[in-house]
């Protein structure tokens, strides 16, 4: 039978008693006993069990067990087990380091403690292959593509890359943005090749992939043709579009000359043309030939070119040069003969000349359209109306007006109220108040637009020309527009864009080579004209630089130190008085403040609305810069042929005059077996006894030298006058 264990009796517990008292306590092994003196309890045992001696005078009290081999105290120089490899034994001193002190805690070289715990160094750069990977695929990457972006389309971790980049020197952040020729490189270390688009390009891939050829084709409607007009200078263009247009724009611009691209939109109103409702856009490019630039960048926004020649001028120079840039451009030509109003006008002689250049009309068997008009009559205009119609339908004009805006800058200008405004003509899609784009080294944000009369606008559909309001900074006349969805991103490859023009800007002047320390050396007598240009718009200050530096000679150069748009401001009062520069200003005035500084500080500033005044005046400027060109004008010789002195006047010479005349105010040289022996003036002139203020051929004299005296006869004297002369700059 079984039988239980036997438990010992429970301890009694009253009630109110707490819990554990009167109960006896569990000796523990190793623990004091509660409630026992510290002198009471036991010293611990030996490694053996036995019970600690006391010392005996003058011995140490043993190692801690934690600290000895099992076999005893470890001897010097031996490792632990499981110690770490170079570091001195347990109890040891390192050798010449620094002594601890009781009770501190040993802490072994290079073992990290704290939140460094744990943590593992990365591999060394040695360790990274160097080797490029081989090429099995082709990845597009965008202008200024940030090291993350970069990653991303090859498929790796961003640290691998900034790896890569370390290696090479290049010390990146994963937000870092690389040129072209650094991520080719890189994306060839990790075996791809790569196709480097512009962010626009880019953006125009994104926007044509999400579309079918079906879709697209929907989307597409009939736009408005761009016109440009082009022509000789004076031959009637602006008077024609004002003809069109119905307003007077002639009358506000300085001379009658056009001076920046003015883009118009113009509708036919006419109820009984077939074009009636239609809209045209005309761009009017000036016609001086110091705008070639600017005529080119209208030519490669255009889709028409109205080639504007007068009937009683016939082809010019600059219409030749119009018909190329149209013919480069491949842009269908419509000729307009003006002027046939007037009484010389001969409308058959244009047709002969542009047809021998390759443009013949089409009532001679050729395909370019030709329409006499007269901007002052206002003949035939609708004929020309309709014709720009008709060319336009022929080339198939269409835009996608639902999908994001693109477009180029006409022009660009400061304004005191609004800062940067750009004219902008949107090519495709719509652009609407409060779009984010990017338009070449800057960005912005659509705040308001404008048409070209000045009507505020919320949008702007293809094939219109709109004054843009919001920019960062001030584009160049012929800048992309794009409209994009990340302004962080157009932020981005703005900044990258700037900073690759300056450091192109820098490159240019930074490096000096033995050719360039020639050339400098040759140029060391060479006069300077230095000048800062301000204007009201991008384009004119661009073309006025150009011409103004073109004028420069192999005597006077002009260097355009700093050029901008908007008012003359202080700083640039401050700039032309630290390198002592003429200031110019186009169209525009110098605030109050600069004007007081420029007075204060003796800045010459130079205000012109026309450039052909301009140059004239810098032409003037660059021939005072050179040193007056002294000429001598021959007088007369006389021969000398007795001397004698004269009390407080010194040596006279007795003359016989024999070739023209002898002033009292020449200059004179002695020649003696005609060897220029003193250059002097004439001191005093006497005939007889008598001053005289000249004498002429035949007659004799007495000529004293001023402060010279060694005269002997047979000498000759030369009369001679200098006069200063202005050098020629301009040759």
């Amino acid at each position: 039978v079984y039988a239980a264990p036997q438990r010992p009796a429970a301890a009694t517990v009253t009630p109110g008693q707490p819990i554990g008292q009167g109960m006896r306590p569990r000796p523990v092994p190793g623990r004091p006993v509660p409630g026992q003196p510290i002198f009471q309890r036991p010293r611990p045992a030996g490694p053996t069990g036995a019970a600690r001696l006391p010392l005996r005078p003058g011995e140490r009290r043993p190692m801690h067990p934690t600290r000895t081999s099992p076999t005893g105290i470890r001897p010097p120089g031996m490792r632990a087990p499981g110690a770490a490899p170079g570091l001195p034994p347990p109890g040891e001193r390192r050798p010449g380091g620094p002594a601890r002190r009781p009770g501190q805690r040993y802490q072994p070289r290079g073992v990290k403690e704290g939140p460094m715990k744990g943590f593992r160094p990365p591999p060394s750069m040695a360790s990274i292959s160097s080797e490029p990977l081989p090429i099995t695929r082709t990845i597009t990457i965008t202008e200024g593509v940030s090291v993350k972006d970069l990653a991303e389309k090859l498929g790796v971790r961003a640290k691998e890359v900034i790896a890569r980049l370390l290696s090479r020197g290049v010390f990146a952040t994963i937000n870092q943005t690389l040129d072209a020729a650094l991520a080719s490189e890189m994306s060839r270390q990790f075996g791809a090749d790569t196709n480097i688009i512009s962010f626009e390009q880019q953006t125009e891939q994104q926007v044509e992939e999400g579309l079918t050829a079906e879709t697209d084709a929907g989307r597409r409607h009939a736009r408005s043709p761009v016109v440009t007009i082009m022509g000789h200078v004076d031959h009637g263009k602006t008077s024609l579009l004002d003809a069109i247009r119905e307003t007077n724009v002639a009358g506000g611009e300085a001379g009658g000359i056009t001076q920046h691209i003015g883009a118009y939109k113009v509708k036919i109103l006419d109820p009984n043309s077939p074009a009636f409702g239609r809209e045209i856009v005309f761009l009017d490019t000036p016609g001086h030939e110091a705008f070639t630039r600017m005529r080119a960048r209208g030519a490669k926004v255009t889709d028409i070119v109205v080639l504007v020649v007068a009937a009683d001028d016939g082809v010019m120079p600059q219409t030749l040069e119009a018909i190329d840039h149209a013919t480069a451009a491949n842009v269908p030509i419509i000729v307009a003969i003006n002027k046939i109003d007037k009484p010389g006008a001969l409308p058959e002689r244009p047709k002969k000349q542009l047809a021998d250049r390759g443009l013949v009309p089409e009532d001679w068997g050729g395909k370019t359209v030709f329409v006499e008009v007269s901007a002052k009559q206002k003949t035939n205009l609708n004929l020309l109306l309709e014709m720009i119609c008709l060319v336009a339908d022929l080339g198939e004009l269409k835009a996608a007006p639902e999908r994001p805006a693109t477009g180029s800058v006409l022009e660009a200008k400061l304004d005191r109220g609004r800062g940067a405004v750009a004219t902008v003509l949107v090519q495709n899609g719509t652009l609407h108040t409060g779009d984010t784009f990017i338009v070449g080294n800057t960005f912005g944000k659509v705040r308001a637009m404008f048409d070209d009369r000045g009507n505020a606008l919320e949008e702007a559909g293809p094939s219109s020309p709109v004054e843009v309001v919001g920019l960062e900074g001030l584009p160049q006349a012929g800048d992309q527009l794009s409209v994009v969805a990340d302004r962080d991103k157009a932020r981005q490859i703005a900044g990258y864009r700037g900073t690759k023009a300056r450091e192109a800007q820098l490159s240019k002047t930074a490096r000096l080579s033995l050719e360039s320390l020639a050339e400098q050396i040759k140029t060391a007598g060479m006069k300077e004209l230095p000048l800062i240009l301000k204007g009201d718009v991008q384009g004119s200050v661009e073309v006025l630089a150009d011409s103004l530096a073109k004028l420069s000679t192999a005597k006077v150069k002009v260097k355009i130190l700093h050029t901008g748009v908007g008012a003359i401001t202080e700083t640039d009062v401050l700039l032309a008085s630290a390198s002592n520069a003429i200031i110019i200003g186009f169209s525009v005035r110098p605030e109050r403040k600069a004007q007081e500084l420029a007075e204060m500080e003796k800045v010459d500033i130079r205000l012109h609305s026309i450039i052909y005044e301009l140059q004239d005046e810098i032409k003037k400027a660059m021939t005072g810069l050179l040193e007056p060109t002294i000429k001598e004008t021959y007088l007369g010789r006389a021969e000398v042929r007795d001397t004698f002195r004269v009390p407080k006047v010194g040596t006279v010479a007795g003359c016989y005059v024999q070739d023209g005349i002898i002033k009292r105010d020449a200059e004179v040289r002695l020649l003696r077996d005609n060897v220029q022996i003193f250059k002097g003036k004439v001191g005093s002139l006497r005939r007889f006894k008598d001053d005289a203020s000249e004498v002429r051929n035949g007659m004799e004299c007495g000529i004293a030298i001023s402060n010279y005296g060694d005269i002997k006869v047979g000498d000759v004297i030369e009369a001679f006058v200098t006069q200063s002369v202005a050098a020629e700059a301009i040759a």
